[in-house]
């Protein structure tokens, strides 16, 4: 009878957590919808409020500082104050930033609604929480399908922020990822646990954390940096993601400049990529066959290194390493319309390609002469 009784318990048990993965796949995917949202319509707002294309550089590098100096601390917060805390935070966060934007009548406003943006980070947030609860051999599975998540954000968000800006007028995707992240932060109070992991686990995390210092403790966050094969797999995440990211961030600019794209035509276009996300340049067509490979080798690269960078270290820290893997994204933001604008200027779009294909031969020797333990063991 014993036996039975925890054999339902742990059937239970693992129904629950079942139910608690699929809430967070949902929560990851509403905070991207309306992420794209807003940002297919953000060159467009800013360039109705008077901003030219320095000022879009400064306003997009703002956003990226925030979030690179906000993703370890957020993930240093999970570690310490829990998944739900930290989701909530986040969602909290975006409806924080969704409310600024939407009075933005004026430059100095639309620079204000980036502040939020610091504990904008619900992909991580989601992370930590399916790290958390999947055994390792699961991992990357599990975080595999946030890649779906991804997809369906941009497929759903760049082509709703196109239509709805094209027909009702500039702020309505803001007012609409308003609501919406509204919503997402009562589902994320209602239906994430506290704490998300077993109560081994949380006791363990809960003696690592308190002794651990500070949330805005940098020691601690470049601790993780000394585990073995760290340091190495985070660079080459670093390296490997940055031409790709420069790509990205000039995308907006690429279609209005380049192809002459209107909003709505935009949208759609970012939807393509995310079609792509799940499963030499001259014109449009040329743009989405070369984005292919190109989106396929970008998400399954970021599910290799955050599989591998959360194995290499304690579970008490994998959030802390979550939000460590979070800034690489920020820090191309940051200095990446710069680099981007340069080189889009005076070498023209053919240039990401020729960076992209340098790295990757660079990053491929690397790899093949390197002895870095590709497969990690969870540290102790």
């Amino acid at each position: 009878m014993k036996s039975e009784t925890q054999g339902e318990s742990k059937h239970m048990g693992e129904l629950k957590r079942g139910q608690v993965i699929l809430v967070t796949y949902l929560i990851a995917t509403i905070e991207l919808t309306f992420v794209f949202m807003q940002l297919g319509v953000m060159p467009y707002l800013a360039k109705s409020l008077g901003l030219d294309s320095v000022g879009f550089g400064y306003l997009q590098t703002t956003f990226g500082v925030l979030q690179l100096v906000g993703g370890p601390i957020f993930g240093r917060f999970a570690d310490q104050f829990g998944t739900r805390a930290a989701l909530i935070l986040s969602c909290a966060s975006g409806s924080v930033f969704f409310l600024l934007l939407s009075i933005s009548t004026s430059i100095p406003i639309l620079f204000l609604s980036r502040l939020p943006a610091v504990f904008m980070h619900g992909l991580p947030g989601a992370q930590k929480v399916i790290t958390d609860l999947t055994a390792p051999s699961q991992r990357a599975d599990a975080l595999g399908k946030l890649g779906l998540c991804f997809g369906i954000g941009i497929i759903i968000g760049s082509a709703l922020g196109g239509i709805l800006s094209t027909k009702f007028g500039i702020f309505t995707p803001i007012y609409v990822g308003l609501v919406g992240s509204l919503i997402n932060t009562m589902i994320a109070m209602v239906w994430i646990p506290s704490p998300a992991k077993s109560k081994s686990e949380h006791g363990e995390a809960e003696h690592s954390t308190s002794q651990s210092g500070s949330v805005f403790s940098i020691r601690e966050i470049l601790r993780l940096m000394k585990f073995p094969g760290v340091m190495e797999i985070f660079l080459v995440k670093v390296f490997s993601g940055f031409p790709i990211g420069l790509f990205l961030i000039m995308f907006s600019i690429i279609s209005m400049d380049f192809f002459g794209l209107e909003a709505v035509e935009s949208g759609y276009l970012m939807s393509y990529f995310g079609v792509l996300q799940m499963a030499l340049m001259r014109t449009v067509w040329h743009y989405c066959i070369i984005a292919l490979p190109l989106v396929f080798a970008f998400s399954m690269l970021g599910t290799i290194t955050d599989s591998i960078l959360t194995k290499a270290v304690p579970s008490s820290d994998t959030g802390t390493m979550l939000g460590i893997c979070a800034s690489v994204q920020p820090l191309t933001r940051t200095v990446g319309p710069t680099i981007g604008g340069v080189l889009y200027k005076r070498f023209g779009v053919h240039s990401f390609g020729y960076l992209q294909l340098i790295v990757n031969i660079v990053l491929f020797v690397y790899l093949l002469k390197s002895k870095i333990p590709l497969r990690e063991q969870k540290a102790h």
